[in-house]
């Protein structure tokens, strides 16, 4: 199934029921008097979070949601039924937005979390509602409000701990091969990842994270260049950034130092707070090179860069260096949990 992201919906609540105008007229009752009862309301429109589901592709197709009208009100004092209300069942993650208004209606983030976001009319009155005692036959009823209508435009951010950032070909989908169950197009040319993977990583009993890996972003991003900026949004919930970078590229003229800064220019400019957030250095394809010769070159971007932050040395196809790296992401993910602190949707 095709990968998306983004869609936009229209949602409509169920219009209220009519009241009823109605008087009871039974043999042998000469006082029956005004018993129209009154129109039902209308049925409400909720969103709701499933586990299992990993795309929006259903919204291709059906695009338009509408709930149940409430049915009109009968005589013997009788309401109408009320209109069933609609569930349209979201992947968790999903972030709902008012597109007239650019209101943020909710964020969906657990299997189960429910918004409300078209409610449906309230009944109209019955005859019965209006008799006093000035007035013994009403014949005054009222229609039932119309329901919620909206345009949503619904955004799926991936739920990850990790998430792994890059240039197109830093080998970014074999570590996450090596490291989970994630089985991503994996080719010697750039932009082989067209969409995010998502894998488990686990590291011992009760012990594991969530990888993402998203398509590789090169400079000009922001302006539209390779695939954008748009799969960004899906580190967004990472509580840590892993920046892979290639120490071995395949053009001799490529700097790997260059090529990181630009990396970190453009995750600037998609957020400056997915920007601070914690990173650390991966220099990847340490097989490339000899032993001496790599170690030389790794610390050499280090150096170039300026990198305060953990540095690790790894080769995603021979799996060096990935347990150990594997084993202290996950005590760091632990020490994240315990300090409590919530980390800010970025913008």
């Amino acid at each position: 199934m095709k990968f998306v992201d983004e869609a936009t919906i229209k949602v409509q609540a169920g219009n209220g029921g009519r009241g009823m105008v109605s008087f009871r007229r039974e043999k042998f009752m000469p006082f029956g008097g005004p018993d129209g009862g009154d129109g039902g309301d209308g049925g409400h429109v909720y969103l709701v979070a499933k586990a299992g589901l990993n795309t929006l592709a259903d919204f291709r197709h059906m695009r338009t949601f509408k709930a149940v009208n409430g049915e009109s009100g009968g005589s013997a004092d009788c309401s109408g039924r009320g209109g069933a209300d609609t569930e349209v069942f979201v992947p968790v993650g999903t972030v709902v937005y008012d597109v007239d208004t650019e209101e943020t209606l909710g964020d969906l983030a657990a299997d189960g979390d429910r918004i409300l976001v078209a409610k449906g009319g309230e009944g109209g009155m019955g005859n019965q509602r209006f008799k006093s005692s000035t007035n013994r036959t009403p014949r005054k009823a009222t229609p039932g409000n119309p329901g919620e209508k909206r345009e949503l435009r619904i955004e799926l951010k991936l739920l990850a701990d990790v998430g792994l950032l890059g240039l197109p070909n830093a080998g970014k989908s074999t570590l996450i091969s090596v490291v989970s169950s994630a089985k991503p197009k994996i080719a010697d040319y750039p932009f082989t990842t067209l969409h995010p993977n998502l894998g488990v990583v686990y590291v011992g009993e009760h012990q594991s994270f969530v990888m993402a890996d998203i398509p590789g972003v090169i400079e000009g991003a922001a302006e539209g260049a390779g695939l954008g900026i748009r799969f960004l949004k899906h580190l967004q919930r990472t509580r840590l950034l892993l920046h892979l970078v290639d120490i071995a590229p395949p053009d001799p003229a490529a700097d790997p130092v260059v090529d990181a800064r630009a990396i970190a220019r453009e995750l600037k400019k998609f957020s400056p707070e997915l920007a601070a957030r914690e990173r650390w250095l991966v220099l990847n394809k340490m097989d490339l090179l000899p032993p001496a010769e790599a170690e030389k070159r790794c610390k050499e971007i280090v150096r170039r860069l300026r990198w305060k932050g953990p540095v690790y040395r790894i080769s995603g196809i021979t799996r060096q260096g990935t347990q150990q790296m594997c084993f202290d992401i996950m005590r760091r993910l632990e020490e994240i949990r315990l300090s409590g602190i919530e980390l800010p949707d970025a913008q």
